[in-house]
């Protein structure tokens, strides 16, 4: 009973101290730092119970430091991507994961079925490749995806071509190849209607996903 209420105690304090207003809309929300630390503090308890640890207060007030650290580191490279990506096309999201999102049109990255960068798109990935070898405890997933027209292995394979495209160059730009996971999916993951050329433009499309590390050193 003590080591819970310690556990509540140190999620009730991140709660409080970690809500702010959101200026654009007015609204409470907390921040990705407090996030972090809830999640901390709720995964060093589970660890020290499932342990047969006997202090359980004191895992779970360590896994929110942890926890907090993440969330800040995530943060903050989310601001950079933001500051960077914009008015380059590319949108750059935080997820309920606490990862970042950063998805790139196929109009402003390749050309009509092609899986050859274009010159124009490189300073941006020159930009992307800067932000993640600064914050280099992350691994990153590039996922390819293409509209619904052609054949399904031709696409998978087109989808494949592409995502490999960015990691490449980024990995050319010095991001160390082991944090990068490559995925396709070919047409298999619309998000928009194939039925219409401006859906089928929102389909084609690579994804970049910068996954949150469980510390940061």
């Amino acid at each position: 009973m003590r080591n819970q209420m310690i556990v509540l105690a140190v999620a009730s304090g991140i709660a409080l101290t970690g809500c702010a207003v959101d200026p654009s809309t007015g609204q409470q929300r907390i921040n990705k730092s407090a996030i972090g630390a809830l999640a901390g503090a709720a995964g060093g308890a589970t660890i020290s119970k499932a342990t047969g640890g006997s202090k359980t207060g004191r895992d779970a007030a360590i896994g929110a430091a942890l926890g907090a650290g993440v969330g800040y580191y995530m943060e903050r490279q989310a601001r950079q991507l933001e500051q960077q990506m914009a008015g380059t096309g590319v949108t750059v999201k935080p997820n309920a994961n606490g990862n970042i999102d950063l998805v790139m049109p196929g109009n402003i990255t390749f050309s009509f079925d092609d899986a050859t960068l274009n010159n124009s798109f490189k300073p941006t990935l020159n930009k992307l490749a800067s932000t993640m070898k600064e914050y280099n405890q992350n691994t990153v997933t590039i996922a390819g995806h293409t509209d619904s027209r052609g054949d399904d292995s031709y696409n998978m394979r087109l989808s494949r071509d592409r995502a490999y495209a960015v990691a490449n160059y980024l990995t050319a730009q010095g991001v160390a190849s082991n944090r990068i996971n490559v995925v396709a999916y070919g047409e298999s993951r619309p998000v928009a209607d194939n039925n219409s050329e401006y859906g089928r433009q929102q389909n084609r499309r690579v994804e970049l996903t910068v996954n949150a590390p469980n510390s940061v050193r």
